[in-house]
């Protein structure tokens, strides 16, 4: 009977990638603790966690999109935008930190939904879709107190600075807490349900999807507000964690998000992917930047790493998928 449960877990679609970067994970830890025993220091390990919580609720967003066959790259705007419409709110508005946050988050919901309609109803390309409301975003970031950031939010967000960054919780800081929530809500939606089920169809096979039953605007809609939903909360860290809101924040998570997202064996070409693959991921994100860092490496050269380690599971995709190396690969017609 455990030989069936161990065949049944080895045969979910990409739970074999999942396998593999976790065991490079491991071996990553242990070469960096090797070279650097304070690696394993439990401050590093700490710092480690918090590096990685944003890049992980990100990806997890990034992970929905991109397993329905798509792309989100608002998501380093949204969450910059995030930041300046509550510390806005905060400073110039006087508001309650906890209204602040809520009308924050709905706005950024607000951009997820305009990013699903402009892919689902209109057809344009995620790419060009995202693209535009990345750039739209960051405009509202830069325009929310009038191109400059903002003052240090006030002593009465004291509260809301250790719900998103600086308080703790059994021993955790608690945007660990927030990232190991937002995982198991998701993983239950996209592992247990019909939206899940409809995300993994409509990025197998478009038209097969459609002509079954799904909701197809519905179900895309969903994803994109999603990611800008998790993308929100991330800006709201951003937040906390400063003090302030900056015009410059969440700058490149959306690349981050897709690093974690396809290291974790998320497939580019959709109808693929676990968000465990996802947290291991943005692990081994975390690592090399960490690890690097303390074997005295420049950051050029953590980002060269990085980027070859990107291109090197997205290649392994294709060659998964398709049984040979084909980067030239047509999408049926949507």
């Amino acid at each position: 009977m455990k030989r069936k449960h161990l065949k049944e877990f080895l045969a979910i679609r990409g739970m074999g990638q999942v396998i593999s970067v976790t065991v490079a994970m491991l071996v990553m830890v242990l070469v960096f603790g090797v070279i650097n025993p304070s690696f394993f220091s439990g401050e590093n390990t700490t710092n480690l966690l918090r590096q990685v919580v944003p890049i992980l609720i990100v990806g997890i967003g990034q992970s929905f999109v991109m397993i329905t066959g798509g792309i989100d790259l608002s998501i380093g705007s949204v969450a910059g935008m995030s930041s300046m419409i509550s510390a806005t709110l905060m400073t110039a508005g006087r508001m309650d930190p906890w209204m602040a946050s809520l009308i924050t988050l709905v706005a950024c919901c607000a951009v997820g939904l305009l990013n699903g309609l402009l892919v689902s109803i209109t057809k344009l390309p995620a790419f060009i879709a995202t693209l535009g409301t990345m750039i739209i975003a960051r405009g509202i970031a830069q325009l929310a107190n009038g191109n400059m950031n903002t003052d240090g939010i006030p002593a009465e967000a004291e509260a809301f600075k250790n719900l998103f960054y600086y308080g703790d919780t059994f021993g955790l800081y608690n945007p660990i807490w927030i990232g190991i929530f937002l995982f198991l809500v998701f993983a239950f939606v996209l592992g247990k349900t019909c939206t899940g089920r409809h995300t993994y169809a409509i990025g197998s096979n478009y038209e097969a999807a459609k002509l079954s039953g799904v909701n197809v605007v519905l179900a895309e809609t969903k994803v994109y507000v999603f990611s800008a939903f998790l993308a929100g909360v991330v800006g709201l860290m951003l937040t906390a964690q400063s003090g302030m809101g900056t015009m410059n924040a969440g700058m490149s998570y959306e690349l981050n998000a897709v690093a974690a997202s396809v290291i974790g064996g998320v497939s580019t070409m959709g109808g693929q992917g676990l968000l465990f693959g996802t947290v291991i991921g943005s692990f081994i994100w975390g690592v090399l930047n960490n690890g690097l860092q303390f074997a005295g490496a420049p950051l050029a050269l953590r980002n060269l790493v990085i980027g070859v380690v990107v291109i090197i599971s997205v290649l392994i995709d294709r060659i998964a998928r398709s049984g040979k190396l084909s980067l030239f690969k047509k999408r049926p017609p949507r």
